[in-house]
């Protein structure tokens, strides 16, 4: 079923695309709102808070209206260039997104009434909120946007916002740096996707014109295979850029931290999927026939980007920073499954190819929710304490116990343990992996097994590193030299925390249903469904393929989880006394310190020892020497640096040539006329030489 919708015509007020253009205009209105309440913060705060929850909740609304529908609407507004209007398109693919999009927004907004109220006690937020809302509005156009033009002013907005918000505290030297090395590899991405889309329009049009630059037009042209892989080439980096793709995740690492925790949120959670979104949409969409070479480019960044983002996490002491080095880690999922369905599709097993791009959507999904989640809890953590140096702390569970307990589920979620949501899109895309037959090519039989294990070892250090973040965050003793004083994070940033929450294990126990509602979207870009297959057996169990081959039931673990615990606690509890508590065990030393604890760096040490070439590592110590006898030394400083080695292989050298090149160029300026003069006298000879 399709609607189409345009100035000219008759408008149907409540059509899906109508409300998403109505979230979108109240969004830009914030900044007009942010300048009337700019001298009453906390009611700038909570106005900003009212108004993205329900521009939000009105996304939600329209994706999820066109996804279960299954209808497509269009709208152009008369507002871009002359000749060039921008057109808008809201179908099950950019549904889809605007809900993910949306939905993580509302909880964000929830929790942003919380968070950001702590921050307008010490600083004006009027910036925060206009760029806040902003950057929400860039999203949600980016997803809607059906044509080139409309598609990259979408994305600059998003990308000027988001560079504003990581330079919140622009007073820090980091955040600068961290914002300027985003905006550089953003714009670098932003060319090529540019580039992407003129060879796409131009082929469209036959370079004759500019009416290619719809991508209705774009789908209805037949491309050369060269012309189509260059377009794929292009805009893959530029989308690669955004996401965070090794070896161009540089930037993610820098600008997450720094960023507020309520941005830190939306920035890994949603607007690393905006890139997901252009990559499906012009490989599924637009471009349409593809070599299965194509998909393997796209499987084996992904597994490099998935391992690779896991083991950078696991070298981490900073929270925030080992957060956005998992957002490398799962975008890498995503991109396995994605890789997987082109795979499938250019060798014409379309069932395959719609249940490994099933998988990449919900993980899509899931690590919007439970990164998100993450991030909010860190923004808690560091909210409460001011640290977000793991070293410096410790025991958090007892000063907060709301914050503990929804953290963990966040790291039980994205460790993809059940009955969580994570396990849920891991376990469809190593169904994928397992239920495909022998391929024709033989690199693909190789490269297939080998990314099954290296997704099973990504999951295992996963577990690893949210083991660490948990258990040196919340449990033990306090390590740090100070004791601040510790709170709960108050209700609405635990309110935007427990809704994120429930949603993870609501996704990991109705699978089946999510599986049904995202059917539609491989049903119009692949030819082919799993729904029928994945609900033979009843809601309550994912069957993907078939009963007989696999099968997954998130209720029945849920209630096999419940029952073992309740089992547990009545044994333990049926006789008084039969638990005990005792000091912990000391070795024989008395004078045990919190300092003496495992920590952070120790944790990680042996993962170190083993996958450290991979690793530029800096690694000494200084004894103090203040110490009656060398062998007992009053103090020993332990230094530890982990830097990424893309830094030195790929950076570096890039960045000593533009300087260099540079000055070279400065030189040129000397100051001079006479200088100047010779300049001028030789180009004039240069024109009369070579123009007839």
């Amino acid at each position: 079923m399709e609607n189409t919708i345009s100035p000219l015509c008759k408008i149907e007020v409540f059509a899906p695309i109508n409300v998403a253009s109505l979230s979108i205009a109240l969004l830009l209105l914030l900044p007009a709102l942010a300048a009337i309440f700019r001298r009453r913060q906390s009611a700038l705060v909570a106005a900003c808070s009212a108004l993205i929850g329900f521009s939000s909740l009105l996304s939600i609304i329209a994706g999820v209206w066109t996804v279960s529908s299954h209808i497509t609407g269009r709208l152009v507004l008369p507002i871009g260039l002359p000749d060039l209007p921008f057109h808008l398109r809201l179908d099950p693919l950019s549904g889809f997104f605007l809900f993910v999009v949306g939905l993580l927004s509302f909880f964000v907004s929830v929790y942003s009434a919380g968070y950001m109220r702590g921050i307008a006690a010490h600083r004006p937020v009027t910036r925060l909120v206009s760029f806040y809302g902003l950057f929400v509005a860039g999203m949600f156009m980016v997803v809607l946007a059906d044509d080139a033009l409309f598609f990259l002013v979408s994305w600059e907005v998003m990308a000027a916002a988001s560079y504003f918000l990581v330079m919140f505290e622009d007073e820090k030297a980091v955040n600068r740096r961290a914002a300027f090395l985003y905006m550089v590899i953003a714009h670098v991405g932003a060319i090529a996707i540019l580039l992407s889309f003129g060879v796409m329009a131009g082929i469209a049009s036959g370079f004759e014109s500019f009416n290619g630059y719809t991508f209705d037009a774009m789908r209805q042209a037949k491309f050369p295979l060269e012309w189509a892989t260059v377009a794929f080439l292009l805009s893959f980096f530029g989308f690669a850029a955004k996401a965070g793709v090794v070896p161009l995740h540089v930037w993610l690492p820098e600008a997450h931290p720094v960023a507020p925790s309520n941005i830190s949120a939306l920035m890994s959670g949603v607007m690393l999927k905006t890139a997901i979104y252009g990559i499906v949409r012009i490989t599924f969409d637009i471009l349409k026939v593809f070599p299965w070479w194509w998909g393997a480019i796209v499987l084996v960044l992904g597994l490099v980007s998935a391992v690779m983002g896991v083991l950078y996490a696991l070298m981490q002491h900073d929270l925030k920073r080992l957060l956005a080095y998992h957002s490398v880690e799962n975008i890498g999922i995503i991109l396995i499954g994605i890789g997987l369905a082109m795979i499938f599709t250019s060798f014409n097993l379309s069932v395959l190819a719609a249940l490994a791009l099933i998988a990449g959507l919900y993980h899509t999904l899931n690590h919007a929710m439970f990164k998100g989640l993450l991030f909010m809890g860190a923004g808690a953590v560091l909210h409460a304490t001011g640290e977000r140096n793991m070293e410096e702390m410790g025991g958090l569970i007892h000063q907060m116990p709301w914050t503990a307990a929804l953290f963990l589920v966040g790291c039980i979620s994205i460790s993809a343990l059940p009955p969580f949501n994570g396990f849920v899109s891991e376990w469809l895309t190593f169904q994928a992996f397992l239920l495909s037959p022998s391929l024709p090519s033989s690199l693909i039989r190789l490269l297939v097994p080998l990314g099954a294990a290296l997704l099973a070892l990504t999951g295992a250090l996963a577990a690893a590193c949210f083991v660490k973040a948990f258990g040196v965050t919340f449990l033990g003793h306090w390590r740090g030299h100070g004791r601040p004083h510790v709170h709960e994070a108050d209700w609405f940033m635990r309110a935007g925390m427990l809704m994120a929450a429930v949603t993870c294990l609501l996704l990991g126990i109705f699978p089946t249903m999510v599986v049904e509602w995202l059917d539609i979207i491989p049903g119009q870009l692949l030819g082919a469904t799993i729904s029928t297959s994945a609900g033979a057996a009843g809601w309550m169990w994912l069957t993907p393929i078939a009963p007989e081959r696999a099968s997954y039931s998130g209720l029945v673990v849920l209630f096999g989880f419940i029952m073992i615990f309740a089992a547990a606690y009545f044994i333990l509890h049926i006789k008084a006394g039969k638990i005990q508590r005792v000091p912990v065990w000391d070795c024989g030393f008395e004078k045990m310190t919190a300092r003496m604890q495992y920590n952070a760096t120790s944790f990680s040490m042996p993962i170190r020892r083993i996958f450290g070439f991979l690793f530029n590592i800096g690694e000494h110590k200084r004894l103090s020497p203040q110490s009656a006898h060398p062998a007992f030394p009053a103090k020993m400083h332990y230094y530890l640096r982990v830097r990424d080695r893309f830094w030195n292989w790929l950076y570096m050298p890039v960045t000593k040539t533009s300087f260099w090149f540079s000055r070279g160029i400065g030189n040129l300026q000397r100051g001079r006329i006479q200088t100047y003069l010779i300049y001028s006298f030789i180009t004039i000879i240069i024109l009369l030489v070579f123009v007839r």
